[in-house]
């Protein structure tokens, strides 16, 4: 089976989404949809754009989430890239398999309507990869 991924969005850390967000509403890029994800403690603002990626942004809604750790430590700015895949599970454990350091072996919820799995920066020079492989509808 050959795996396919595509980029799905770009994390971006805020310590507001309403502070965060002011630029990508200047920018034209219209109404940002809301949710909280509980198990990851962060409210999520996602722009959508024209070829179906989408700008994430991230705020905290706890002050021991990763992503409030993130921000101590780094300030606002780029957190993760995500590729969208099909079969989330198979590539967990291809890549536990082949020794990739991973946050999440198994997929847990993620905002819309989506199964999530972070890789390591250790295992990819750096970058905060996420997995999302969608669950129906958004």
């Amino acid at each position: 089976m050959k795996l396919t991924f595509e980029l799905d969005h770009i994390g971006i850390a805020v310590e507001s989404l309403s502070q965060g967000s002011a630029f990508y509403k200047t920018l034209g890029l219209g109404d940002m949809h809301v949710e909280e994800v509980p198990g990851e403690k962060v409210k999520v603002g996602m722009f959508e754009l024209a070829n179906d990626a989408r700008i994430e942004l991230l705020e905290p809604t706890q002050p021991d989430s990763a992503v409030a750790k993130f921000l101590k430590g780094r300030g606002p700015g780029i957190h993760h890239i995500c590729l969208k895949v099909s079969d989330i599970r198979s590539i967990l454990k291809a890549l536990k398999a082949q020794g990739i350091k991973l946050v999440h072996e198994e997929p847990v919820p993620g905002a819309h309507n989506c199964l999530i799995a972070f890789i390591h920066p250790k295992s990819t020079g750096g970058i905060l990869i996420e997995l999302s492989e969608s669950q129906g509808e958004r």
